[in-house]
């Protein structure tokens, strides 16, 4: 360093042990040393958060090595600058004297600069009679070229931690997806399994990993997210052991089996035309006032259960084709239908026709469309359809013409209500199969 002694802050500044250490450092710079500027104030940008620096200081000490005429920091070129702080607040888009102090001080105190004071405090230099420099108060840029390996190497440092943290994030992204996925896959195939606790898990865990996550916190993220796929996979091939494959080659669907015990087809099986029983559906007024509707619940619930009967082998061949989908998610995505249960409420898969058939007559679908879509759905899936156009009554203009168009696309295999539901879930906001 220039002067080959320690140099004391001038005024009321005081003299600390931090600033000695980096005077004594700035001495032993190897002879010959020379390094780039912008590209070390480069590596200085990268390990600012190592070296404890801030954005606004990077900039003052821009500004300083703008002021030196070389590009390549050399001992032999002298490392002193000297700008005034008007230029140095040009240099530094304008930021005010009082600022510029403020972080000529933080550069100081971090060990990258050093204060060579005039004996009255001024910047300035001293020029011999050819012109070469003799003396120069301002501030010394020697602890910057001395420090220039270390800086490097924690500029490698940040750089690899950077890029270590934003692999886990992808595989964090990438397990995320698959998890969601699978449990999406899950819920629309019927697998066996308590899914909404699942969901529930992977809620929980997605929301407890922060806006802003260290490398250390999405990585224990990360674990848990792959123990739970791992968990679900093992589960899936587990049912695809174990699980019945239909007959047809070109499809490897699992076999849906309604476990809903208050479902009618598991409490009441369906009778055939050769017991005599040939029922036909009540016909309705459409748009009949809410209080009608409320007091015929018994009678057309028995309607519909009688219809569902009717269906013979059509009927369950149609069932076997289209699984009903757990009551508890159907309400979470379709609560509009709730209020039409009998007494307010619904708390099975009866109450949930009954108030389908309140629901239809109001919607202005006929009995023989809904009729039709029982024998082609089922009566617990014409029910959720009925939930479902609901739901979205808004925005269709013919409630019967739209159901009798799904139920013709489901006699052809062209529909499937996981979809809907899932759909109705996520704008409800009550998703159950993706979270985030």
């Amino acid at each position: 360093m220039e002067g080959g002694s320690v140099t004391t802050p001038f005024g009321r500044r005081p003299m600390t042990l931090g600033m000695l250490a980096s005077q004594i450092a700035a001495k032993d710079i190897e002879v010959g040393k020379s390094t780039d500027k912008w590209k070390l104030y480069r590596a200085l940008c990268e390990a600012r958060p190592l070296i404890g620096v801030t954005d606004r200081a990077l900039a003052v000490m821009s500004a300083l090595l703008s002021f030196y005429p070389k590009d390549e920091l050399c001992e032999t070129n002298g490392l002193v600058v000297f700008p005034s702080n008007a230029q140095l607040s040009l240099r530094s888009h304008g930021m005010t004297e009082q600022t510029i102090r403020r972080h000529l001080a933080v550069l100081v105190q971090a060990g990258l600069i050093v204060r060579k004071d005039s004996p009255n405090g001024k910047r300035y230099v001293r020029r011999g009679s050819t012109g070469t420099i003799d003396d120069a108060f301002g501030f010394s840029l020697a602890p910057l070229l001395a420090r220039a390996d270390e800086i490097e190497q924690l500029a490698a440092q940040v750089i690899a931690e950077r890029l270590h943290l934003r692999r886990l994030r992808e595989r964090l992204t990438l397990c995320r997806r698959d998890v969601s996925k699978l449990i999406e896959a899950a819920i629309e195939e019927g697998a066996s399994g308590n899914w909404e606790m699942i969901t529930v898990h992977f809620r929980a865990l997605v929301t407890a990993i922060p806006r802003t996550p260290s490398a250390l916190e999405v990585e224990t993220a990360l674990g848990e997210m792959e123990m739970l796929r791992e968990e679900i996979i093992n589960q899936l091939e587990i049912q695809v052991k174990t699980e019945k494959k239909n007959g047809n080659p070109f499809q490897n669907d699992w076999h849906i089996q309604n476990s809903n015990p208050e479902s009618i087809l598991d409490s009441e099986p369906a009778r055939t035309k050769e017991q005599g029983e040939n029922s036909k559906p009540t016909q309705m007024k459409q748009k009949m006032p809410m209080a009608r509707h409320r007091s015929d619940h018994g009678r057309d619930a028995s309607s519909i259960a009688a219809a569902a009967d009717e269906g013979g082998q059509s009927h369950s061949v149609a069932v076997g084709k289209m699984k009903a989908f757990p009551l508890a998610m159907v309400l979470q995505a379709c609560p509009e239908i709730i209020p039409y249960g009998s007494g307010g409420a619904i708390s099975n898969w009866r109450d949930l026709m009954a108030a389908a058939v309140v629901v239809r007559s109001m919607l202005g679908v006929s009995p023989d469309a809904y009729q039709q879509a029982c024998e082609i759905l089922g009566p617990e899936n014409a029910a959720t359809v009925i939930a479902c156009i609901l739901e979205r009554a808004g925005h269709i203009n013919s409630a019967g013409g739209y159901l009798r168009d799904l139920t013709r696309r489901a006699e052809k295999g062209e529909f499937a209500i996981g979809p809907m539901i899932m759909s109705l879930a996520r704008a409800n906001g009550n998703s159950l199969r993706r979270v985030g």
